[in-house]
């Protein structure tokens, strides 16, 4: 199982707590240092079953001021995704088959 983890993100150390306290092993990507690549992306994408559209977190700065009113195809949604990881909802937990956004950390309860 892995989480996509953002240490800045108070909702991202929730999840790590929350995988802890189940007993859960895990393996942390710290996703804004470690590089997702579009095949990655898009397996993740699959995973959650959502466009890439609605992984993107639409009140960052970056989005508003770069990409709201902009009609931006999947794929290009995927590319800035990978450039911008900063704009991906977070933190997504991920097993072999499956992945959750940990939001609300009930959410993570789906993929136990």
């Amino acid at each position: 199982m892995k989480i996509y983890h953002n240490p800045r993100c108070r909702k991202s150390r929730e999840g790590v707590q929350y995988l802890t306290e189940k007993g859960v092993l895990f393996e942390i990507v710290e996703y804004l240092k470690e590089e997702i690549s579009e095949t990655k992306m898009k397996l993740l994408l699959n995973k959650l079953n959502i466009t890439a559209i609605q992984l993107i977190r639409k009140n960052e700065k970056i989005w508003k001021e770069k990409f709201k009113n902009k009609e931006l195809t999947e794929s290009q949604i995927i590319n800035l995704l990978c450039t911008e990881p900063k704009l991906m909802e977070r933190p997504i937990i991920e097993s072999k088959n499956k992945a959750v956004i940990g939001r609300p950390k009930e959410n993570i309860d789906k993929i136990l």
